[in-house]
């Protein structure tokens, strides 16, 4: 375990805020339709009503058509929209990719301000080597149909742009962007809907809303966890009043007591493309544990063929090889659960073309889920468990999975300011409590409409972790792989604590943590003080050959606040752009919005925000008037290890996708970067004349 504290920043300042760039959106999975991108001309056409999914939606009334005067477009910074915003607090802020488009709650409208946003090259104008963020004005302001009646904390986006969730701390509802009621200008009226209006209270003294999130393979489903420590998955396209799946949590934690009246649920984050992560759900608890539902899917969706069949024949091959019945027993229930949630892989089709599978609604009828954990911790030094005395102070407030290369890391936010970082030792598998039934809700054909099960964990888990946590670190591959299909979980192996240094209070700190889009080591927490970058140098199963190296914390932003128990940003999100960079751009409860570029794994220079001025400075100032000699000298050429097996990697393997990753990061890091810094040197010589 390594623990580290971010350096203190030096105060300061010349002015210049950061600039910015028009980003096309990333590519997309066969799975996710998303619909066409509007081009910058057309940045203000109303986008024409998406289909229904259903016949049971109203069919929208149709609205009079509206004219148009061509965009201007100003630094979204300067925004009419952050602008002209008065009242303080806020509810979020989201991301189409897509179509461009941003997304953020206005409170003192009780609206959503839409946004379509473009990033342009500075450098082709010779305007210096910085790029700009730009909006196009006047906006669209979208607003539900009717009063939601509770403040929005939270808004969401799904995967195809048509659904905008708007979530308080005790409601949910769907905004449908593109089934208009009315239009008055630029303020459209959309259709909306309620969210479990009979499990969630009207008068905001019962269940409390925790966190809600679309699932990342399907742009219908999204997950709600409540303070009921129940969560639940709904099917926008069938029933928004009924969950489709219901998973009722009942932890109980080994030497404490028999249950988890003592702790509740805090947060929760799906598994990604890594074998069966994609099929699993994490849940924190408030005591930083960490429990594991596997699998679950939603009903009617896509999920690649090839991943599946690798799953079933990784299922085949070990589990059912293995001397050990217990082995052989859960193999047996992973392998008839596949079957029946993907009946192509008994069709055994010779049909190459089709490259997804549907996932069928399925449940075992006599068996429930069983909630994995909680996941024990083991040291890296000496792979032992771990005890107190590493454990993190306060209550955890905030988490995020991430898959980077082979590994699976899992990141804790404590209410002490401090980052637990973890990393799956093991693989995840399914796990059932036999004999334990499933609540179906059938129709009249004997489909299934909905799932509700009690998920209890296992109290013997721990206890035989221990026994097996030598050949659960890999010791021996053959033993290594009867662990992982005993029916254990699989423990966490602790790569380090990051300790932020905030000023302490007695509520504790406010953290939230945000990935980055493009490189996967690298995460952002923003908190009262301002906004960390945190990038991981060590992950032990995709480099093992490196040494063990910490993590750097790099500040982006600081507020010189001394109270870190609220936060002061109300929306947040990470930008990919065109030339392989990231914006950030943050919208305070102020309603002052921020864009910060991010370079490839260049440090950028730290901004300074004071929450009172409204002024964001730089922290220090980085112009020169010379070439240096860096530049001149050329980049450094990469020291690769030579490696024979290339060749029999292909590119959809684990192994592929790892070595393809490293080499990508070691051509942008010695290559790209410095083919920028050159290009933007040489525009900025060729805006003046030569001397005689």
């Amino acid at each position: 375990m390594t623990r580290i504290t971010a350096p203190e920043l030096s105060p300061s300042p010349p002015d210049s805020p950061p600039p910015a760039r028009r980003s096309p959106a990333p590519a997309t999975p066969p799975s996710r339709r998303r619909r066409p991108s509007p081009s910058p001309s057309l940045a203000l056409t109303p986008s024409s009503a998406s289909t229904s999914t259903t016949s049971s939606r109203p069919r929208p009334r149709p609205s009079p058509k509206r004219t148009y005067s061509p965009a201007q477009w100003v630094p979204v910074s300067s925004h009419p929209a952050f602008a002209l915003r008065g009242a303080l607090g806020g509810g979020g802020a989201a991301w189409d990719a897509a179509g461009s488009r941003l997304y953020v709650w206005d409170p003192s409208a009780r609206g959503a301000h839409r946004v379509s946003v473009r990033i342009r090259d500075a450098e082709a104008e010779r305007d210096g080597e910085e790029v700009a963020v730009e909006a196009a004005v006047p906006s669209e302001m979208l607003m539900p149909e009717t009063d939601l009646g509770y403040e929005v904390t939270h808004i969401s986006l799904n995967t195809d742009g048509s659904s905008l969730l708007l979530a308080g701390s005790h409601n949910i509802n769907v905004l449908y962007v593109h089934e208009r009621v009315s239009e008055d200008g630029d303020t459209i009226i959309c259709r909306t809907a309620p969210v479990a209006s009979q499990i969630l209270p009207t008068n905001n003294n019962g269940i409390k809303v925790l966190q809600t999130s679309w699932h990342p393979f399907s742009s219908s489903h999204f997950g709600v966890l409540t303070s009921d420590a129940v969560f639940r998955l709904f099917d926008l396209s069938f029933d928004l009043e009924q969950p489709e799946q219901e998973f009722y949590l009942q932890p109980i934690l080994p030497g404490r007591c028999q249950n988890a009246s003592s702790i509740c649920p805090v947060a929760f984050s799906y598994g990604s493309d890594h074998l069966w992560d994609r099929f699993s759900v994490f849940i924190l608890f408030s005591d930083g544990s960490i429990f594991v539902l596997c699998p679950v899917v939603p009903f009617g969706c896509d999920y690649s063929k090839k991943h599946i069949e690798e799953i079933y024949e990784d299922v085949n091959t070990f589990g059912l090889k293995s001397s050990n019945p217990n082995v052989v027993t859960n193999s047996h229930l992973a392998i008839a659960w596949l079957e029946a949630t993907f009946p192509e892989l008994l069709r055994q089709s010779a049909d190459s073309s089709t490259l997804m599978s549907r996932a069928r609604a399925y449940a075992p009828v006599d068996d429930s889920l069983t909630l994995q954990g909680p996941l024990c911790r083991v040291c890296e030094e000496n792979n032992e468990l771990e005890g107190k005395s590493s454990s993190c102070e306060g209550k955890a407030v905030g988490f995020v999975y991430s898959s980077v290369g082979k590994d699976s890391v899992l990141v804790t936010a404590w209410g002490s300011g401090q980052l637990q970082i973890d990393a799956l030792a093991d693989e995840i598998q399914p796990q059932w409590s036999i004999g334990v039934p499933t609540r179906l809700n059938v129709d009249s054909h004997g489909r299934i409409k909905s799932v509700a099960m009690i998920c209890d964990s296992n109290p013997q888990d721990s206890s035989a972790l221990r026994s097996h946590r030598s050949s659960s670190m890999g010791s021996n591959a053959k033993s290594n792989t009867e662990a992982v299909w005993m029916g254990h979980s699989p423990p966490l192996l602790r790569l380090s604590i990051v300790d932020l240094a905030l000023p302490k209070t007695s509520n504790g700190s406010s953290l939230s943590l945000f990935l980055d889009p493009l490189v996967p080591e690298r995460f952002y927490c923003a908190h009262g003080g301002g906004l960390d970058m945190v990038t991981l140098h060590f992950l032990p199963f995709s480099y093992p050959e490196m040494a063990s190296t910490p993590p750097s914390v790099h500040p982006v932003l600081t507020t010189g606040n001394s109270d870190t128990s609220s936060p002061f940003l109300s929306g947040f999100v990470a930008i990919a752009d065109a030339y392989g960079h990231v914006q950030l751009v943050g919208i305070t409860y102020t309603g002052e919005c921020f864009v910060v570029e991010m370079k490839g794994w260049k440090e950028p220079t730290p901004l300074q925000l004071d929450i009172c001025s409204k002024d964001i400075k730089d922290v220090e100032s980085s112009t020169t008037g010379m070439i240096s000699k860096e530049l001149l000298a050329g980049p450094d050429p990469p020291i690769l290890p030579s490696s024979t097996s290339l060749r029999s990697l292909t590119p959809d393997s684990i192994e592929g996708k790892s070595t393809l990753h490293h080499y990508i990061k070691v051509f942008h890091e010695h290559y790209v970067e410095y083919g920028h810094k050159v290009r933007a040197i040489i525009m900025v010589f060729c805006a003046y004349p030569l001397s005689t």
